[in-house]
């Protein structure tokens, strides 16, 4: 049997996830190769991601070598893949999913609630700037790049009195002595996909795909297809603060979503419960638009724009 060549960027966080498929397929009887992969988004590090707006700026290269047969299989946190999977691949398997919620990471305050007047608080994410300043606007917003280790780095430093980061990945890596407050999803509601990894094959190789097919879990399949149906509805990209989470409750999903201003002045949230995931998506899209984020959506990608590209 050939090895599985798996593709996938070099930060800490990616290797970790990629390493975590390998073992997987080995247990199996794969041989398993790794081949490190730097993207665009690995290379822009000095420009806040809503900025740069290049779209699949952490995946295009790795496509590449996907489609170039240098690798058989790409492992992606699933947040970082456009709505639209480009033409030629396919997402094999959306595994199990860790812990979506953001959380605050501090070395002095316990919550959010409890930064001073002014602190200055570490993120490139305008989901995550838009609700912190809707709830806090007397809150100082800075940028926020570089893997998690970069980050914990700078707060540690003092360079910030607290940042803001995916629970999924501190898990993943064993560094949840930085938290202080799982953010409640009615105060940060995640992005789309935060928390799963998707794994992403050359569309139509069959082999590959039942290799993976294991790993293919069911719910974080319903819940994040439910959450990139509205991202692609609302055309959403690192551009405009969105945010949704699905998840099953008494055998129905219910959906959180939100639309905002990145300056946090207007929030939009929206909850529904439903049966179909890209059904409920969709629905739950049109709400937030009818009741105004479609004049956000303008506002912030000028008139004339339809469908922002995603990153």
């Amino acid at each position: 049997m050939s090895p599985l060549r798996i593709g996938s960027r070099g930060s800490q966080l990616a290797l970790w996830q990629a390493n975590h498929i390998a073992a997987l397929l080995r247990e199996r009887g794969h041989e398993v190769e790794l081949e490190i992969i730097k993207t665009t988004g690995d290379k822009i590090t000095n420009v806040a991601l809503a900025k740069v707006g290049i779209k699949g700026m952490f995946t295009k290269e790795i496509e590449e070598a996907l489609a170039e047969g240098r690798v058989d299989l790409a492992v992606h946190s699933l947040k970082d893949l456009p709505t639209e999977v480009s033409a030629g691949f396919e997402i094999a398997a959306i595994t199990k999913r860790e812990d979506p919620r953001d959380v605050f990471c501090s070395r002095k305050f316990a919550s959010i609630d409890d930064l001073p007047h002014r602190a200055r608080v570490g993120t490139s994410s305008l989901r995550r700037q838009a609700q912190l300043k809707a709830l806090r606007p007397d809150l100082e917003i800075c940028p926020l790049r570089g893997n998690v280790d970069t980050r914990l780095r700078k707060l540690e430093s003092g360079e910030y009195d607290a940042i803001i980061l995916a629970a999924a990945g501190l898990n993943r890596l064993g560094k949840i002595e930085v938290v202080k407050q799982v953010i409640p999803v009615d105060v940060m509601c995640p992005a789309a996909g935060q928390g799963a990894l998707a794994i992403e094959i050359r569309a139509g190789d069959v082999a590959t795909r039942q290799h993976l097919s294991f790993l293919d879990d069911s719910a974080a399949r319903a819940t994040t297809n439910c959450e990139r149906a509205l991202l692609s509805k609302l055309g959403g990209g690192c551009q405009v603060p969105i945010g949704a989470l699905a998840q099953a409750r008494n055998g129905h999903l219910h959906l959180d979503a939100i639309v905002a201003y990145p300056d946090g002045s207007k929030v939009l949230r929206e909850s529904r419960d439903g049966e179909d995931p890209v059904e409920l998506g969709n629905e739950v899209g049109n709400t937030l638009l009818r009741r105004g984020g479609d004049a956000i959506l303008e506002e912030v990608y000028g008139k004339g724009v339809a469908v922002p590209q995603q990153p």
